[in-house]
């Protein structure tokens, strides 16, 4: 594989909230993994390992802080995909901020693979905060809700 091409897969990496890709063609495989410092890591076979070692070491590390997160109920994603806040652009939120939810009430829809899954309230309380922006891609178990 070109090293041109491996470093513009290291690019993509930083710039996404992807925690790995793995990309094959033909006999040649690259996969990188974000390590826990958000610096991603190139592992290929051992005979083209010789040129990703340097394009590894040429990336600059994304350094992200998470967000300070309230001790409560944390509603998680169940899966990876798209989060909607309404089920149109131009419907009202499912929740907000300062409302009160009981177990079942809808909360949000994530589309996965062109499926829309509505994900409802699992506990009753108060919305403390929304994580997540509308048409954000997230990840699973992201934290998208706390409620107290």
């Amino acid at each position: 594989m070109d090293l041109r091409k491996i470093k513009s897969l290291i690019d993509l990496l930083e710039n996404s909230s992807l925690a790995e890709l793995e990309i094959i063609e033909g006999e040649e495989s690259v996969r990188l993994t974000r390590q826990s410092a958000s610096v991603p890591v190139a592992t290929v076979p051992v005979a083209a390992a010789a040129p990703v070692a340097p394009a590894a070491a040429e990336a600059t590390p994304v350094v992200e802080e998470a967000p300070e997160i309230p001790e409560s109920e944390l509603v998680r994603s169940p899966m990876v995909g798209t989060f909607y806040a309404a089920s149109t652009p131009d419907a009202e939120a499912f929740a907000k901020v300062g409302q009160s939810v009981s177990v079942g009430d809808p909360l949000c829809i994530i589309e996965a693979m062109k499926m829309f899954n509505q994900i409802e309230a699992e506990v009753s309380g108060t919305i403390v905060s929304i994580l997540v922006e509308n048409g954000q891609p997230i990840e699973f178990d992201e934290p998208l809700f706390v409620i107290r």
